[in-house]
């Protein structure tokens, strides 16, 4: 049909939007602004925990500098698997998020055997947000004043020397396995159904010792209910500044050694990467806040402000630090 068999008033409408067009002010076929709705964060944990708690510091900063709603989705489930396998899945427009940290970004791929997903080609890094040192705690009565000691303690007997952790594949589990496997230190491990339990068992002299995240342990440090013996970090903390770290004792095979726990937002694969770069940008931004940098404080949780592509190196060089763990040590997901 020719422009003469249309009506004139069609005629109109047509030139009115090939004029547009051919000026670039076509807002009708523009690009919708991002955001254009409310931003879904899953959570792949229950309410409470640290991926909670930091999860919705930053979406509620988010939501403030973006001006849309930030839904925090609490989907747990199989160490997370089930929450990041929905992200994973959710269109990649930037609209739905995923709070990952070392278990679901880094551990699972290795720990679930049929894992529905894959954390560098399913998910784009957005952001770094904390990191957690973990903290090696003994019952006082073990007389153990360092990890030269404990080490030795453990050798000299074999099975005797427990540990607990928040279950198998957690946290707790990994960093300690990864240190017994490191330094050859022979202890049984005693998975609880969550740190608490692990921790409070610790402090009543059930077990004898539990290495993990530090704000769970440091009112018993000073309490003197736990004794402290080292630190995961590549630095010592603050909060403790006479305990040193893993890779300052001395023992052979800990040179190097960092063990800290992590958080940060990835999106599904695909996401464009302006879209990232924004998101990066107002995390960021969040991160320097008064209020996230109270609760984060709150966790023990230092900020992490950096790039998307930091990011993502960091996830690739932690999976290649837990894979060799998960299958020297046989471990397997309850």
């Amino acid at each position: 049909m020719t422009d003469d068999c249309l009506p004139s008033s069609r005629r109109a409408v047509l030139r009115h939007l090939v004029a547009a067009g051919l000026s670039g002010a076509l807002p009708a076929f523009a690009q919708a602004p991002y955001p254009a709705k409310p931003i879904r964060l899953i959570v792949p944990f229950t309410p409470g925990g640290s991926s909670d708690i930091l999860g919705r510091a930053i979406g509620q900063e988010l939501a403030r500098s973006l001006g849309q709603p930030v839904l925090v989705d609490n989907v747990p489930g199989a160490g997370g698997s089930i929450g990041a396998e929905r992200a994973a899945r959710a269109p990649a427009d930037g609209h739905t998020l995923l709070m990952g940290h070392i278990g679901t970004l880094a551990v699972n791929p290795a720990l679930y055997p049929r894992l529905g997903y894959d954390p560098v080609r399913d998910f784009a890094p957005v952001a770094w947000v904390a990191r957690v040192p973990n903290v090696l705690v003994v019952h006082p009565s073990v007389p153990a004043r360092n990890l030269s000691d404990l080490v030795a303690l453990a050798r000299a007997r074999p099975g005797a020397m427990n540990y607990s952790s928040g279950g198998n594949g957690s946290a707790a589990h990994m960093t300690m396995e990864y240190l017994k496997q490191a330094v050859r230190m022979p202890m049984l491990h005693i998975p609880y159904r969550g740190a608490a339990p692990a921790v409070s068992d610790v402090i009543a002299g059930q077990v004898q010792a539990v290495f993990t995240g530090a704000p769970a342990l440091l009112p018993h440090i000073k309490a003197g209910k736990l004794r402290a013996l080292a630190v995961s970090s590549p630095r010592r903390i603050p909060s403790l500044p006479d305990v040193p770290t893993i890779a300052e004792s001395g023992v052979t095979g800990t040179s190097g050694f960092e063990a800290d726990q992590w958080y940060g937002v990835v999106a599904p694969a695909g996401t464009p990467p302006e879209v990232v770069r924004l998101l990066n940008e107002h995390v960021n931004r969040a991160l320097g806040s008064a209020e996230v940098r109270t609760r984060l404080a709150s966790e023990g949780a230092d900020p992490m402000p950096t790039t998307p592509a930091a990011f993502g190196q960091l996830i690739a060089t932690e999976l290649r630090r837990w894979a060799p763990v998960v299958k020297a040590g046989n471990i397997r997901a309850e």
